[in-house]
């Protein structure tokens, strides 16, 4: 079985001027080179899985005659500046988990520690409820791992001899006792669960050649990808020659249209997460992938207050100065300087800037760039580029993190390239937010960076090579690594930068699928709390009541609802909704009532004029309480499926929040 683990793996120290990328073992390691003025290193993939293998025996060659030049460069620049610096490294020790160990880490991770431990719980978990046949298979698989570590551990030890013949016998015998196994809370959900999906239509899932491909997050990818697997419809990629040249992907809107990452709330997109870890780990045990956790090394504090600084400690510097501040206020500066004067200039991120001006901006920015005195006017842009780079790399632990910065560079072994794209879509997810919102902004970037190819020549390919070695490779993931897999660990790393540059839309999508398990999951802790006060059993009454109305008006063919402005107006709109009343039109028509109805505004609200109407352009509906937080819904949900989903939500207008530029 293929490792598509979280083990951290690197270069190894190797002659100038080519560096050697290789691939990692699977058995922990101790870096053979010296903690002192180590080279950066790179996290590596695992051998072929068994399942892929009659798939993909050349699926590893998909980038076959693009250039990897650029690629070996930047790695021997990143080795040059690391030399010259004479850095120690201060390398936590990643020791081997024992058996039950990591599945343990995994379940708690997962939301499912009340399963674990010396009293785990027999009570339903709200979390149970909302996974399908593949994801409870998953949990099942580490629970039931788990408790066979703990019985072994629990076993007695073997009796002493003076005991059997005796000389200290209390006449007791001890016996293996079996604890409870919390596997019948999974048991009652797989059961309940097998038929409504199997009752799934997949076959939007089959691949269509010649033709622009669906990317259906309607259905957990697992369960696609169960079916796809048991109908033999997997495919391997084919080769791509041109490294501009990829597979187009369409998400088709559903009645409740499409959500992105930024939609949701806080408090939903908190459970996120830990949904779209157990759907990865899902997906990866359909396809034979092992997700292996190992603990983040750790590297030494510093007294720097810009480059080598945690995200999170950033962040609450920058929030300081400047409230909501969701990307580094230096990353933002650097990418604003490369936007404004970098973009045209030929070989811009692929040409180094000199080593000497890059430590000594670094240091200047470190004295001045609070204070407003750093001058970015007189800094050449290669030496920005430079500094851009050198920023990513001296974060302490990498932007795609050291738990999950295996399982992108893996992503690359995975056959079919629309599973690669859901595997890293998932990863995306479970990011943390800081992590997933600053390697948005530096994506955007590089997206402008390539639509100026003409002007700077560098294509799609150029970028993810250059970036590659940058977001792979860091010095604090120091496992040894056998040799003869430079080629492929390399064309994989830059494929995945690459993947993530051209679809990068698709990758800040919350799949549908997922809301609708944080649905389920609201209304489940709902219940749950309100089962625990008697003096509710009048609510739960009427709840029961309001259940029975809503099932009749979901025959209704239309709907009276009413949507609110408060922040706008005074006045609320009352909607007949039927089964084509979609959000924009709720919003036109709030619009056309502004207009002509003289309504009493709290706010003024921008307005275009185009083609002799007035249009909105500056506000959004949200779907607001029932059984999710808030939501920003979809110009194209219609409203009708919505209320019959979530009938106890409101519904508001807002003007839509001024975005701060991110660079």
């Amino acid at each position: 079985m293929d490792k598509l683990g979280k083990r951290g793996s690197g270069f190894a120290r190797t002659r100038i001027p080519r560096p050697q990328v290789v691939l990692q073992p699977m058995q922990p390691a101790c870096c053979s080179c010296s903690t002192r003025n180590c080279p950066c290193k790179m996290s590596q993939l695992p051998q072929k899985s068994p399942l892929a293998s009659p798939l993909s025996e050349d699926m590893t060659t998909r980038v076959d005659n693009l250039p990897m030049e650029s690629f070996w460069l930047e790695v021997e620049n990143i080795k040059q500046s690391t030399e010259a610096e004479q850095e120690e490294c201060s390398l936590a020790d990643v020791k081997t988990q024992e058996e039950g160990e990591a599945e343990a880490e995994w379940l708690q991770d997962a939301g499912l520690s009340d399963l674990i431990g010396d009293h785990a719980s027999e009570n339903d978990n709200a979390l149970l409820s909302t996974l399908t046949k593949t994801q409870a298979a998953a949990v099942q698989r580490r629970l039931d791992t788990y408790s066979r570590s703990r019985r072994r551990k629990n076993k007695p030890p073997v009796r002493d001899v003076r005991d059997i013949f005796g000389v200290v016998g209390s006449g007791e015998t001890v016996t293996e006792k079996e604890e409870p196994s919390p596997d019948l809370l999974l048991h009652n959900l797989q059961t309940s669960n097998v038929q409504k999906l199997e009752a799934q239509d997949y076959s939007c899932t089959v691949r269509n050649p010649g033709k622009e491909e669906v990317f259906n997050m309607d259905v957990a990818y697992s369960e696609q990808a169960a079916v796809l697997l048991k109908g033999s419809f997997l495919t391997e990629s084919k080769r791509i020659k041109d490294g501009n040249v990829l597979t187009k992907f369409k998400i088709p809107k559903g009645r409740l249209g499409v959500t992105r990452i930024g939609d949701l709330s806080a408090q939903d997109m908190k459970k996120i997460p830990t949904l779209a870890l157990i759907e990865l780990t899902a997906l990866c045990d359909v396809l034979g992938f092992e997700l292996k956790r190992n603990k983040a090394a750790k590297l030494k504090t510093t007294e720097k207050r810009l480059f080598g600084v945690p995200l999170n400690t950033l962040l609450e510097n920058d929030q300081k100065l400047l409230p909501n501040t969701k990307v580094p206020l230096l990353l933002q500066a650097l990418l604003s300087c490369l936007e404004k004067r970098g973009l045209e200039t030929e070989g811009i991120l692929r040409v180094s800037g000199s080593q000497t001006r890059i430590k000594s901006l670094e240091q200047k920015l470190e004295r001045d760039f609070y204070s407003g005195l750093f001058r970015w006017d007189e800094v050449h842009q290669n030496d920005v580029s430079g500094l851009l780079k050198r920023f990513i790399r001296e974060l302490p632990a990498p932007l795609l993190t050291a738990e999950y910065l295996p399982a992108f560079a893996a992503v690359q072994n995975i056959p079919d390239l629309k599973q690669r794209l859901q595997a890293l879509n998932l990863l995306i997810l479970i990011l943390p937010e800081p992590n997933r919102n600053t390697l948005k902004a530096l994506l955007e970037f590089l997206s402008k960076v390539v639509s100026r190819e003409n002007n700077n020549k560098m294509n799609l390919w150029n970028v993810s090579t250059v970036m590659a070695p940058n977001l792979f490779m860091h010095k604090g993931l120091p496992n040894k690594i056998p040799e003869g897999k430079e080629k492929q660990l390399a064309e994989g790393a830059a494929d995945v930068v690459r993947m993530m540059i051209h679809y990068q839309d698709l990758l800040w999508t919350v799949s549908s699928f997922l809301v609708a398990q944080v649905r389920k999951l609201n209304e489940s802790n709902s219940k749950r709390y309100q089962f625990c006060d008697k003096r509710l059993k009048n609510l739960l009454r009427k709840i029961h009541a309001d259940k029975d109305k809503v099932e009749k008006n979901q025959a209704e063919p239309s709907k009276v609802v009413k949507v609110h402005a408060s922040l706008l107006l005074k006045d609320s709109l009352e909607v007949h909704l039927n089964n084509a009343t979609r959000v924009a039109d709720v919003l036109k028509q709030f619009q056309k009532n502004l207009c002509q109805n003289g309504w009493n505004i709290v706010n003024t609200v921008n307005f275009l004029k185009c083609n002799n109407s007035m249009e909105c352009t500056n506000l959004l509906l949200y779907e607001v309480g029932g059984n999710i937080g808030e939501h920003c819904l979809d110009p194209d949900t219609y409203l009708l499926d919505l209320y019959h989903i979530n009938p106890h939500a409101e519904w508001i207008i807002k003007q839509n929040p001024a975005y701060p530029r991110m660079f």
